[in-house]
């Protein structure tokens, strides 16, 4: 793989933009153009489903992996761009007619979401805000785009009448300070994080995950919409982007070193490729209900770094007086997903095929005197 952004190939991937807000005629042509779309797919025999942010991290391996399953997908992007856009244009089966449509779709937007998932039998909701640093309105960075677009999902995919929604949440809404849960007690789906204690302290990502999650169990209940939620762990694994995300980041600054110091708590970790199998099979099994712990991995900081070590001596890595002591409370348990079929990688060749790419892909480059930043999000959760 080269190291920088590889070349576009051409596509016949349909593309449909999405109208300004106070459009009125465009919204109505898009509308049709998608439900076009999804009529050609259903005749096709396709079963068509929609997943919101699809250039992301996760989504980008479940459109992967639904291509490949042969499901029609509706992608939602922010930006139609070739830089946004062309690994998915690259995936098998994305040049296909009825493989893959793109819709540019903000979660703010209703009538872009309304069309996207128009004639759809499923949606997978993935899309989420990730802070890249510390925010200056919360409200208008984090909650809103998180809640109301969550929102506006539900009630896109209700009026559609789509068989069922499967929304991506985090751990972040189960293992922080819950309320009344035994230090030591593993943690299942009816564990919740404290709300108010990440308000508090200024958590806004655990603050957006939690409201929304909620609002999306309490809508599927009070509306008979079939709902379900995925709390993945700390994502790693190879991308299929080509700029590096959050999560990538942290391993690196494992590897890298750098000033930050970094807490010794309890590390939950899944490959990304796993989370995506895991999506389809939510979406697949009837027997599917609620929330669904998706955490297979736990290992403390020190324990990571020294692993890291063990695979990696070349690199520089943190300093283990960087990072600090703390209490590693009780794991979470995935027994709910495995029961239903999961099963995933070993922790070591996530980690091999995480820092291989990363290699490839010239992110590691430059290790004396880098500037390297452990990513902030991760000190808050």
């Amino acid at each position: 793989m080269d190291k920088g952004c590889p070349v576009p190939c051409e596509s016949r991937t349909h593309t449909v933009a999405a109208p300004h807000q106070n459009s009125r005629a465009e919204p109505n042509a898009m509308a049709a153009r998608a439900e076009e779309g999804a009529e050609a797919a259903a005749a096709s025999g396709r079963t068509v489903v929609c997943v919101t942010g699809a250039g992301g991290y996760i989504a980008s391996w479940l459109v992967k992996l639904l291509l490949s399953r042969g499901y029609a997908v509706h992608a939602t992007v922010r930006d139609l761009s070739d830089e946004k856009t062309a690994h998915l244009k690259r995936l098998p089966g994305a040049s296909d007619p009825q493989g893959l449509r793109l819709f540019r779709a903000d979660l703010l937007d209703r009538g872009a979401m309304a069309a996207a998932i128009a004639r759809c039998q499923g949606v997978f909701h993935v899309a989420t805000p990730v802070p890249s640093g510390n925010l200056t309105d919360p409200e208008r960075e984090m909650l809103d785009p998180a809640v109301t677009g969550t929102k506006n999902v539900l009630e896109a995919a209700s009026a559609a009448k789509v068989r069922r929604v499967v929304v991506v949440s985090s751990m972040v809404t189960v293992e922080i300070n819950p309320k009344n849960w035994p230090k030591d007690k593993i943690k299942d789906e009816s564990c919740w994080s404290d709300k108010e204690f990440c308000r508090n302290n200024e958590d806004w990502y655990s603050v957006a995950k939690i409201t929304s999650e909620e609002v999306a169990l309490e809508y599927g209940r009070r509306i008979g919409l079939d709902v379900v939620t995925i709390n993945p762990a700390l994502v790693l694994g190879p991308l299929l982007q080509p700029t590096c995300n959050t999560s990538c980041q942290f391993l690196i600054y494992f590897l890298k070193g750098g000033p930050d110091r970094i807490r010794d708590k309890l590390w939950h970790i899944v490959d990304v490729r796993d989370v995506a199998d895991a999506l389809l099979l939510l979406y697949e099994a009837p027997a599917a209900s609620g929330r669904h712990i998706c955490a297979p991995h736990s290992v403390g900081a020190r324990d990571l770094l020294r692993l890291l070590k063990r695979m990696y001596p070349g690199y520089p890595c943190v300093n283990e007086d960087s990072i600090i002591d703390m209490d590693n409370h009780a794991p979470m348990t995935s027994d709910k997903l495995r029961k239903l079929g999961w099963s995933c990688r070993p922790l070591e060749e996530t980690i091999a095929d995480t820092v291989g790419f990363c290699e490839q892909a010239g992110f590691l480059c430059d290790l004396q005197g880098a500037h390297c930043r452990f990513p902030p999000v991760y000190n808050k959760i």
